[in-house]
């Protein structure tokens, strides 16, 4: 009785193809997959909102001073803010910053975590020890003290917020891709692409990220939910969106000195938070039971 893999391990030469291979039937799954259709009709929506952001902004920064606190009714849908303000549009304007989070703040996160992990795992020895005992005195902070401390350093506001959520999510992605590489790294086509001469940044470029797809966007899935709560908790603080620039966390904030006069300002904010977040969550456990249902499997042959 003996082992073999079904499919074959592909090599160098065949890394991408089978990689793209794989493509379809992951998407069939993901479509057939009632947590994934939800998860990405509620961030397509969020994403079809922030796009009609600028239509709304003077409607959203309007102030009318007799109008103040009102609920949810015919003029407005969702009510006014204690400056008279439409809450409608000022969540249509904080699904733009809630956008740039998940995009802008986890795209560097990504970018930057999976340059450091497959340095550190392809290189091993010092490399490794360096840039390891970096992302682990970032990890030993817990996840919102360090983005304080870089917001408290850099000062408030939406970039500088951006960039605090990108130091965040950068050693947790850096971390994964490490491990994947330290395993993916000893494995045959790799060796023998280093014996023909390969050059290094070909190697992990073409034949190591290929196979590290999968996991990558399971798990920034799962990061952009974290960046999304990390936005609205330094908001929340007054230390992320200043005003009078809208976002949900901010809102739910200023919503929380009025629940005996009207709930509406802190509780569509907070759902909608709730729901972004949610939904990247659903989607990143649709994406691994999708991913691992068409993985290669060892099997028993005679």
């Amino acid at each position: 009785m003996t082992l073999e893999l079904t499919p074959a391990d592909p090599g160098p030469a065949t890394a991408a193809a089978a990689t793209g291979v794989s493509r379809r039937p992951v998407l069939r799954a993901l479509l057939r997959d009632r947590r994934a259709v939800f998860s990405m009709l509620v961030l397509a929506a969020v994403i079809v909102v922030a796009a009609i952001s600028p239509f709304v902004r003077t409607a959203a920064t309007a102030v009318d001073p007799d109008g103040r606190l009102r609920g949810p009714g015919a003029g407005h849908l969702l009510g006014t803010d204690e400056l008279g303000r439409d809450v409608l549009a000022r969540m249509v304007q904080g699904a733009w910053v809630t956008v740039q989070t998940a995009t802008v703040a986890v795209g560097i996160a990504l970018v930057l975590g999976t340059v450091i992990g497959l340095l550190a795992g392809y290189a091993g020895g010092w490399v490794d020890s360096v840039l390891m005992r970096v992302i682990d005195g970032l990890l030993a902070f817990p996840l919102l003290v360090l983005a304080l401390a870089v917001v408290a350093a850099l000062g408030p506001g939406l970039r500088n917020a951006l960039i605090a959520i990108a130091v965040i999510v950068t050693p947790r992605i850096s971390r994964v891709v490490r491990g994947e590489v330290l395993s993916l790294r000893t494995r045959e086509w790799v060796s023998a692409a280093r014996i023909v001469g390969v050059p290094r940044c070909i190697i992990l470029v073409r034949h190591l990220l290929p196979h590290l797809a999968g996991s990558l966007l399971v798990f920034t899935a799962l990061q952009a939910s974290t960046a999304i709560m990390a936005e609205a908790a330094l908001s929340f603080l007054g230390l992320g969106v200043q005003p009078p620039q809208p976002s949900w966390g901010g809102m739910v904030a200023s919503g929380t000195e009025h629940l005996d006069t009207t709930w509406a300002l802190s509780v569509f904010p907070g759902l909608a938070i709730l729901l972004t977040v949610v939904a990247f969550n659903l989607l990143a456990d649709s994406l691994r039971d999708a991913l691992d249902a068409h993985r290669p499997q060892l099997r028993a042959a005679a």
